[in-house]
């Protein structure tokens, strides 16, 4: 694992029971058992940041910065990753305007509710894209988790040097020389014993121990969940030591002056 040595570094998933952070401290390496990553799970994404160092760089797999009006294949990022990934790429949403991710805010007590928030998100998505276009129920299953991370940076600009988009499929690809995985991390929505066996193993050519892979995800988070921030980690090293490279590159940025990108 490369980085600058002087920062915490932190890979981010969304879990079910809000975010799972793998992290490295500084001076550590995995192989050194008395300074492996720490795994843990966080209520918000606010509480995460601030459990971390004002310094820490953090990779997160949640897009960063909206689009007022999405265009064909989603922000500008998606477009550019998708062709790197083969048949990994339907794992890469497209990501609908702003007004889309807002039209919908409150909690949900039924699943009619959730339904007909979907179908809301979709109009006002249609109306802001162009060509015109819905959203998929797995993208909206996010967008709670998105508006998270948006409130956040708009609120902290500070922040937006510090906090980066990645994508798991993306870091895999650039971490394997950029070649995409050959196996599916999931198939039919269950996890995929030998996809989730390929990755573990890049990721151990990275540093990890398989040990510390192996482990029982904290409660509220899955083991794709677990492993997808532990790439997300090797990316932020990969940030922090300016071997990352962003897509696009430079990065677009929204409204808010928030970047837009996806680093790997």
């Amino acid at each position: 694992m490369t980085s600058d040595g002087s920062r915490v570094l932190v890979g981010v998933d969304g879990c079910k029971a809000g975010w799972i952070a793998v992290r490295r401290d500084p001076g550590s390496t995995p192989r050194n058992p008395g300074a492996a990553p720490s795994v843990a799970v966080f209520p918000s994404f606010a509480a995460l940041l601030d459990a971390l160092p004002a310094d820490a760089t953090v990779a997160v797999d949640m897009p960063i910065g909206l689009p007022d009006l999405s265009q064909k294949g989603g922000r500008g990022p998606e477009a550019l990753v998708r062709p790197l990934l083969g048949a990994r790429q339907s794992s890469v949403f497209a990501i609908p305007s702003r007004a889309a991710l807002y039209a919908h805010t409150d909690g949900f007590t039924t699943i009619e509710a959730w339904y007909a928030a979907h179908r809301q998100a979709s109009e006002v998505a249609k109306a802001t894209s162009d060509p015109p276009r819905g959203v998929s129920i797995q993208a909206f299953g996010i967008f709670a988790k998105i508006r998270e991370i948006d409130a956040v940076l708009i609120a902290r600009p500070e922040l937006r040097s510090r906090v980066f988009e990645s994508h798991p499929e993306v870091a895999f690809c650039r971490l394997n020389g950029d070649q995409a995985m050959r196996l599916p991390k999931k198939i039919k929505g269950a996890v995929n014993p030998a996809g989730m066996a390929e990755r573990k193993a890049l990721l151990c050519r990275h540093g990890y121990i398989r040990g510390f892979l192996d482990r029982t995800p904290p409660r509220g988070a899955a083991a794709d969940d677990f492993l997808d921030a532990a790439a997300m980690m090797l990316i932020a090293g990969r940030i922090a030591s300016g071997e990352a490279r962003p897509f696009p590159d430079p990065p677009l940025v929204d409204r808010f002056g928030i970047p837009v990108a996806i680093w790997a």
